[in-house]
């Protein structure tokens, strides 16, 4: 049996304090069947693309690292059901918008760093319980919000996609609107120019 064959039957894989600072490129060749993985306590300042394409993946611990984001594939992962990205402190200060796209997921812990607005599509975590945010700077949502539990912070986060887009499609349609009467009056001038160079001078009786 060839080593990567013997990988890629692995279901689960523990890589702790081992002070990895980061993670193979391509890391789903190996470990394409890989269901749990913990990378927490090493010095990983990133995760490759490629975790998107291990659709096996429901259980993700990556806490107490030195993340500085998470790659825009994280949204592939639709079994993800576990996320632990807590005590990455300072390093970590935003996610993408992906992240709203793990509607399997039901439990996040997001606590112990930077972290001042939750990505707008965060109210599409339907299936989501448990929510740990405490010691980030907060903003979005503001911490009353956050006080009142998991639910709160998805209806709000929700609300705010809603308008967000409501905005957004107004603010469309205003500049297309602008854009008709832009080319009406450069089509009504032209027409004009041209049709009253056809005529010369009118000349009226005094």
């Amino acid at each position: 049996m060839s080593t990567t064959h013997r990988f890629w039957s692995l279901v689960g894989l523990d890589v702790s304090f081992k002070s990895l600072s980061y993670l193979p490129t391509h890391l789903a060749r190996y470990l394409g069947n890989l269901q749990r993985l913990r990378i927490q306590l090493n010095k990983t300042r990133s995760l490759p693309p490629s975790i998107g394409e291990m659709s096996s993946l429901w259980y993700l611990d990556a806490h107490f690292n030195e993340l500085g984001g998470l790659p825009d594939e994280i949204g592939k992962l639709k079994k993800l059901q576990f996320l632990d990205l807590s005590n990455n402190f300072t390093k970590l200060r935003e996610l993408p918008n992906t992240l709203g796209e793990l509607t399997d997921l039901t439990e996040l812990y997001l606590n112990n760093n930077e972290i001042c607005a939750l990505p707008d599509t965060f109210g599409r975590l339907e299936k989501l319980m448990i929510l740990k945010l405490e010691q980030n700077p907060l903003v979005v949502p503001p911490p009353d919000i956050v006080n009142q539990g998991v639910e709160a912070v998805k209806a709000f986060m929700d609300i705010r996609l809603h308008d967000k887009l409501e905005e957004e499609e107004r603010k469309s349609s205003v500049e297309g609107n602008e854009d008709v009467q832009a080319g009406w009056l450069t089509c009504s001038s032209s027409w004009l120019k041209t049709h009253a160079s056809d005529y010369g001078p009118v000349l009226y009786p005094v």
